[in-house]
């Protein structure tokens, strides 16, 4: 949530009660946790919930942000990996296995990705655009296919990590999988 002044005490202990029992029971349930269960476990009313957080995106998003910045950063200093194809494969597979922190946010971020409205869709384009400059520079080095666009990356690795999501091993897969996904992007 974006304040132009300080929360209250009693206001910050209930968006971080909140932010902890979204967590939790978007680890144990999915994106599609009720919400006024977890306003209720947080011990405040699911006006309270709104009020911090207007949508479940908005949640979802504060929540991921430091996924998000963290998976940015990593980008911009893949950039200067020796191998721009290995540094792409590398960024993809972390960003398959951050879209699957929560089940179902798969969904979520392939929506949007394309929904200007959404509260992910900033976090969601800053994630293409580091995707872009890595994959700019492994199409400049002619490893990879020069038809291959951010967004078909985007794509394709939340597709690695729906398919994780649904795989027996689980979080096991997403190497494997990734590899085979990469594999077709490759120039040869």
């Amino acid at each position: 949530m974006e304040t132009s002044k300080p929360l209250r005490a009693d206001a910050r202990r209930n968006y971080e009660r909140l932010l902890d029992e979204a967590k939790r029971a978007f680890g144990q349930h999915g994106v599609d946790a009720s919400l006024e269960e977890i306003a209720r476990r947080a011990g405040v009313g699911i006006g309270t919930l709104y009020r911090h957080f207007p949508t479940r995106n908005a949640l979802l998003e504060v929540l991921l942000r430091n996924r998000f910045d963290t998976q940015a950063k990593v980008a911009r200093e893949l950039l200067w990996h020796p191998s721009p194809s290995a540094a792409l494969q590398e960024w993809l597979a972390e960003l398959a296995r951050t879209s699957t922190t929560y089940r179902g946010l798969v969904a979520s971020v392939a929506t949007a990705l394309s929904d200007e409205s959404s509260e992910l869709y900033a976090s969601c384009h800053a994630m293409q655009d580091a995707a872009a400059r890595l994959l700019a520079r492994a199409q400049e080095a002619g490893e990879i296919r020069a038809e291959v666009a951010s967004l078909d990356l985007m794509l394709l690795a939340n597709g690695v990590a729906w398919a994780v999501e649904h795989a027996p091993d689980g979080q096991g897969s997403i190497g494997r999988l990734s590899a085979l996904v990469f594999s077709g992007l490759r120039t040869s």
